[in-house]
């Protein structure tokens, strides 16, 4: 994979940016979270999902329990034929692959990837809200954003990335591993 990258201005519609946050703080089979993490971004082409941009892996303490492993986390911009339903289905997919267990909300997962925007598609989906509802409080999706994208603006909160990354509420102590 490319190092992270801001998306030049006029590169990329980010009216139209569809963005996924990845999280991992159980590395299950693989040797660390950040090897899982690089796995899973390797699997998005074979589920028609191309990477367009993406983070550097943003390491924080587990929440609500920092007692759990701590968690790595980062956030790719993408581009697919996929409309949100089947996108979320193809993520889903990829969780599944990677062993994701759903047991207590919140607890260690080998694979979290989470769809955060599609384009400015704001609502209930039949289920699926979007914009994903506490991403804006969240500096683990915020901050890697902030890095590729400073200037997207959020659908429904007054704000671009970067603000809002200096507001945010959950996952304070969140930092990039190292800058790429």
């Amino acid at each position: 994979m490319s190092v992270p990258t801001e998306i030049p201005e006029g590169d990329l519609d980010l009216d139209g940016a569809v963005i996924v946050a990845l999280g991992c703080n159980d590395k299950g089979v693989w040797a660390s979270c950040e090897e899982s993490l690089e796995a899973a971004l390797a699997r998005f082409r074979a589920e028609g999902i191309d990477v367009l941009a993406r983070s550097s892996w943003w390491s924080s303490q587990a929440w609500p329990d920092p007692t759990d492993p701590p968690f790595l986390n980062g956030v790719v911009i993408v581009r697919t034929e996929h409309d949100p339903r089947a996108l979320m289905g193809k993520l889903a997919r990829i969780e599944d692959i990677f062993d994701r267990r759903r047991s207590v909300r919140n607890a260690p997962r080998t694979l979290d990837l989470d769809l955060i925007a599609y384009g400015r598609l704001n609502g209930d989906l039949e289920g699926l809200i979007l914009p994903h509802p506490r991403a804006a409080e969240r500096l683990f999706v915020m901050g890697p954003l902030a890095e590729i994208a400073p200037d997207w603006r959020h659908p429904t909160v007054e704000g671009v990335a970067q603000d809002l990354a200096t507001t945010c509420t959950v996952g304070v102590d969140a930092r990039p591993q190292r800058r790429l």
